[in-house]
């Protein structure tokens, strides 16, 4: 029987290998082509071949999309706008996620009922626009921060995270002449790094990949996020390369629109391996409990 349960056992491992082989090929592949085709010279692209192995590449695509300072400094606001702006939300969805954790705060259920309704029921774009106005936040990167500041479903989540915390932890800190904004300071948010991590990483992405928003509300191109300024570059050179019929003067609109997904995708992409360490487990320590 032992034999038969280490020769299952080692059975399984061989077939979780295999699934787990199968699945990072097929997420690395399609990146992977993405990759070797904004570097893919006109010739390949034209030719409409699946290319994963060449033997012939060109920067051409990147030159085309970094020609203008226009492309860095666009780089330069979605920077902005995702630093400024996880900052913003960490801060609020912590001081407002602190409190509703604590069970003897008066109006905590109305509160909660408050946010629960904003999840499940939205005003719709025509309001948001109406009060990105009232508030004269138009064409201004604000307007891409300010309204979004706390999301409903992270702070249920990071209010759970708190609640987990041992109560023990802030009646100590009170003995230590502690109010509530330092407990949750110099206590409460060194314990939840994990979480902090997970939320960060989730509100960064957003940001990052901040598109419609800034269409609704942002005319300026000056104040163009990167997102933006990548679609009109699609548009602008899938235009002028249809209407050249020649890849001369512009590099083929497939190779331009590879390369841009791999500028737009990568810098987001560095930030994960500085929140790895945390990012497991704060996914799990916010809804272990309701």
């Amino acid at each position: 029987m032992p034999s038969d349960k280490t020769y299952a056992s080692q059975l399984l491992d061989l077939v979780i290998y295999v699934v787990l082989t199968v699945m990072a090929i097929v997420t690395l592949v399609p990146f992977l082509y993405i990759l070797l085709n904004s570097f893919a010279s006109a010739e390949q692209a034209l030719s409409k071949t699946f290319i994963l192995i060449s033997t012939q590449y060109s920067l051409a695509a990147y030159k085309f999309i970094f020609s203008s300072s226009t492309t860095l400094r666009s780089l330069g606001v979605s920077v902005y706008i995702t630093v400024i702006g996880t900052l913003v939300n960490l801060v609020f969805t912590s001081l407002m996620a602190y409190p509703l954790a604590r069970k003897d705060l008066k109006g905590r259920r109305v509160v909660l009922m408050l946010v629960l309704f904003t999840i499940l029921f939205n005003g719709g774009i025509i309001p948001l626009f109406l009060v990105v106005k009232t508030m004269g936040l138009l064409d201004s990167l604000w307007s891409l921060i300010i309204p979004f500041a706390v999301s409903p479903f992270y702070l249920i989540i990071l209010k759970n995270f708190f609640q987990q915390l041992p109560d023990g932890i802030e009646e100590s800190a009170k003995m230590d002449g502690c109010n509530e904004l330092q407990t949750l300071i110099r206590i409460v948010l060194p314990l939840s790094a994990p979480a902090l991590a997970s939320f960060a990483l989730f509100y960064a992405v957003y940001h990052w990949n901040s598109f419609f928003n800034a269409i609704m509300f942002i005319n300026d191109s000056k104040k163009w996020p990167i997102q933006v300024l990548l679609r009109q570059i699609v548009i602008l050179s899938s235009g002028a390369f249809d209407q050249a019929g020649s890849s001369e003067a512009i590099p083929p609109s497939d190779t331009i629109k590879n390369a841009i997904i791999i500028v737009s995708t990568v810098p987001i992409l560095l930030i994960y391996p500085f929140l790895q360490k945390h990012f497991a487990q704060g996914l799990l320590l916010g809804s272990v409990k309701g």
